[in-house]
């Protein structure tokens, strides 16, 4: 059945940054990028407007084309452009952000779960349309360049360009295959509810580790241009501008101080290392530096190995809790200090 452009661009307009218009047309991998993505960060999806008619023109295509029974010559490669390239690290950076964020407890992190999650952000963009690349290679790339950089806040960037390097010298073309849409509405709910989980947590419950995250991300970028002052200037301009455009459209000043306490409460919300730290020294979360302190210097003298010598093994350990719940709280407090 031909698709119809206008069918196309009502869904785009009612439905696009959800990428409505992608599952009508069959691209499905588009379709799943643009769910995750919000139609490509909302540029993607405006971008579009003026190439609905080629897609529709390449889905009726494919369409129409009768199955080949005679063995073809393989198809040279197909070129990566500038703007798939830039995507494929664009969402590179996303996965790998979202997954540092949200997985970095996880048993051997930067050696295999940064870099699938980051292999599978670009995997998707390689994918988008009738193309595709190695996934296995991209995610081998992944894996030594997360060793190289492993533990920075800026990983994901380097990661995501060695990958998205890979991907591009092995694009190919994929084979279509019309399916029921059934199964691949199925498959479109297994990918969504893989990567709404990890996100679920960064925006929902984990929102001050993903505020620190990305000032300590800003920040490490700036740090890299120390010895270019003007050049790190511009850098800073440039990453504010869509506070300060935000800040000239609602007035300025009012938006500003209500964005000051809405940070101000956020930040001094208590991470779950914190909650676990007030738990063990038995304190309340209104607790002064003072009230921690003392509570640490009795719960220290009170567990100390020395003290309990017919239990010194449970009472090293819960020494140490005790000392590493302190620095935990003492760190928050000489933090809010500074502010």
């Amino acid at each position: 059945m031909a698709k119809k452009i206008m069918i196309t661009y009502a869904l785009w307009a009612m439905g696009g940054p959800l990428g409505l218009h992608h599952i009508y047309l069959g691209r499905d991998s588009h379709a799943l990028l643009w769910i995750l993505t919000f139609g490509g960060f909302g540029i993607g999806w405006a971008r579009e407007f003026f190439r609905i008619p080629s897609y529709v023109s390449e889905a009726n295509h494919a369409a129409d084309r009768a199955p080949v029974r005679r063995p073809q010559a393989t198809p040279p490669p197909p070129p990566v452009g500038l703007i798939r390239f830039t995507g494929q690290i664009c969402v590179g950076i996303y996965f790998g952000s979202v997954a540092l964020i949200s997985l970095s407890s996880f048993s051997f992190f930067y050696f295999l779960v940064l870099p699938l999650s980051i292999a599978t952000g670009i995997h998707l963009v390689s994918s988008v349309g009738q193309q595709t690349s190695d996934l296995q290679k991209t995610l081998i790339t992944c894996i030594i360049t997360s060793s190289i950089f492993y533990g920075s806040n800026l990983s994901p960037l380097p990661i995501s360009i060695a990958g998205s390097v890979t991907a591009a010298q092995h694009n190919t073309f994929k084979p279509l295959r019309p399916e029921p849409l059934g199964p691949r509405l199925y498959r479109l709910s297994l990918g969504v509810l893989a990567f709404s989980a990890p996100l679920g947590y960064c925006v929902f419950h984990n929102t001050t580790a993903t505020l620190y995250y990305i000032s300590d991300c800003i920040a490490a970028l700036l740090d890299f241009f120390w010895f270019i002052p003007w050049l790190k200037g511009l850098l800073e301009y440039f990453l504010l501008l869509p506070y300060r455009l935000l800040c000239v459209l609602t007035g300025g000043g009012f938006y500003e101080e209500s964005w000051r306490k809405v940070l101000e409460i956020i930040l001094n919300e208590y991470s779950k290392k914190e909650m676990d730290a007030l738990k063990i020294l038995s304190l309340s979360e209104e607790a002064s530096l003072e009230e921690v302190t003392r509570s640490y210097r009795e719960l220290a003298k009170l567990w100390h190995p020395d003290h309990n010598p017919k239990q010194q093994a449970e009472a090293q350990k819960m020494f140490i809790q005790i000392q590493d719940a302190y620095e935990i709280l003492l760190n928050r407090h000489k933090t809010k200090r500074r502010q």
